[in-house]
């Protein structure tokens, strides 16, 4: 059975702009329902960032995901040296700025892909980011999985391959 780990922007850009907690009620629903099954989990890295806004999405966040929905990230240190000698691999196209904000400690992105890595055939990154290979600033999550195999899926193909409807 496939894991759908899910990226920061999948809780942020669904608060802010899509979905608001007010508004589509259901949306938070499903997502506390995936999250129940084991359908949909994250890091702790995204955790941080969810929470260092202090808002009401950290508040949903903390009344209604489980304490083991964000894993804990350091389990998957092997698969993230891995992310990061790729990283660095890369020096010739990305700048500097992009390369340092990718492997950031606290950014979740790197990880995120790390923590598909360590089961590439059943876990799958969902995010609102877009491949932009050719992109020298911003290293985008589909772009980094696309060397290992990781798949990543936008929140609607999320839903779409779990049958999930509203």
């Amino acid at each position: 059975m496939d894991t759908y780990i899910v990226d920061s922007n999948f809780f942020i850009q669904a608060h802010r702009m899509y979905y608001p907690l007010d508004v589509v009620p259901s949306f938070w629903d499903r997502v506390m329902d995936l999250a129940v099954a084991g359908r949909i989990i994250s890091i702790d890295k995204v955790k941080n960032e969810i929470v260092k806004n202090k808002d009401e999405l950290t508040e949903w966040c903390e009344t209604n995901l489980a304490k083991g929905f964000f894993n804990d990230s350091q389990t998957v240190i092997q698969h993230y040296i891995r992310v990061v000698q790729w990283a660095d691999s890369r020096r010739g196209h990305y700048t500097s700025s992009a390369l340092d904000e990718f492997l950031h400690a606290d950014e979740a992105d790197a990880w995120l892909v790390a923590y598909a890595l360590a089961d590439v055939d059943h876990r799958i990154i969902v995010t609102h980011e877009i491949s932009q290979p050719e992109s020298k600033k911003k290293i985008k999550i589909p772009d980094a999985c696309a060397p290992f195999g990781v798949r990543c899926v936008n929140t609607i193909e999320l839903f779409r391959q779990l049958k999930v409807r509203f």
